[in-house]
């Protein structure tokens, strides 16, 4: 629901989960902690078997439900946003306050229309988060590795929102259909911070054996900036050296992480293409 509270222009924020009872309180507790008032939440659930239907209820938000992946919710949540902007925001991520305020005054002051927020990881989950973090933050400036999740709602309508047969990639393939309309897209300060990082190296191997089964559709659809996107050498890593350098022990764990993803990814293309035989 909006808040009564109402200066500016509405946004709707379109958050998609599934078994999300370990991380939904928090997202939507940092959603309700922001410094912009108007804004209403629209949860999209993918008929979740756990306790994230129950533990949301307790938020002033709209529930919906839909499948079966992520960009469908969005998607179909987008369809019944009432808002000028529409934000994605994943069930695992917690948003720093002034996220929502900032990403409106880029957009009504500075004629931006969308918004690249950056995305960090919370240090304190595990090990391979600190690892991720160090990968993240090597992004912070990268305009390839970097995919707007704020946009005008217009604008999200006009190139057609997610592709609902990606299931990897899809906020990259989203982000490139925006940059081939050449629209204006900007970022800000403020900061999304990732809490569903991985604790173990199981979880890496079957979130990215997942991907991997799909991950070919993705780059086909623009093979020289996908491929570009999914490389394991990008230049955010050479413009960070220095920074990278001063954490030996989280060097060590990116090579161990990386190989892992990419072997991970790697299996779930050949398996789907020998199922496909």
């Amino acid at each position: 629901m909006a808040k009564l509270n109402k200066t500016g222009p509405l946004v709707s924020i379109i958050v998609p989960t599934r078994n999300s009872e370990s991380t939904i309180a928090k997202c939507l507790q940092s959603i309700e902690k922001q410094t912009y008032d108007n804004v209403e939440i629209i949860l999209v659930d993918n008929y979740s078997c756990d306790n994230t239907i129950r533990n949301a209820k307790t938020y002033d938000i709209k529930v919906l439900f839909k499948g079966p992946e992520r960009s469908a919710q969005v998607n179909f949540g987008a369809t019944k946003a009432k808002g000028k902007y529409v934000y994605r925001v994943d069930s695992d991520f917690v948003l720093q306050p002034s996220v929502v305020q900032e990403a409106v005054e880029a957009c009504e002051k500075r004629g931006f229309d969308a918004i690249a927020i950056h995305n960090t990881s919370d240090p304190t989950v595990s090990f391979w988060a600190q690892v991720r973090k160090l990968e993240r933050d090597c992004y912070r400036h990268d305009e390839l590795n970097a995919a707007a999740r704020f946009w005008k709602k217009e604008v999200f309508e006009r190139v057609g929102g997610f592709d609902e047969t990606l299931v990897a990639g899809e906020d990259y393939d989203l982000q490139n259909r925006l940059v081939k309309t050449n629209i204006k897209i900007g970022r800000i300060s403020a900061e999304e911070v990732h809490i569903g990082e991985p604790k173990t190296l199981a979880e890496i191997v079957r979130k990215h054996y997942y991907y991997g089964k799909s991950v070919g559709r993705f780059v086909k659809k623009d093979p020289v900036r996908a491929l570009k996107q999914i490389s394991p050498v990008r230049l955010g890593y050479i413009k960070e050296f220095r920074g990278i350098m001063r954490q030996p022990e989280h060097i060590i764990g990116l090579v161990i992480y990386q190989f892992v993803r990419y072997s991970s990814t790697i299996i779930g293309i050949v398996t789907t293409r020998l199922e496909r035989i």
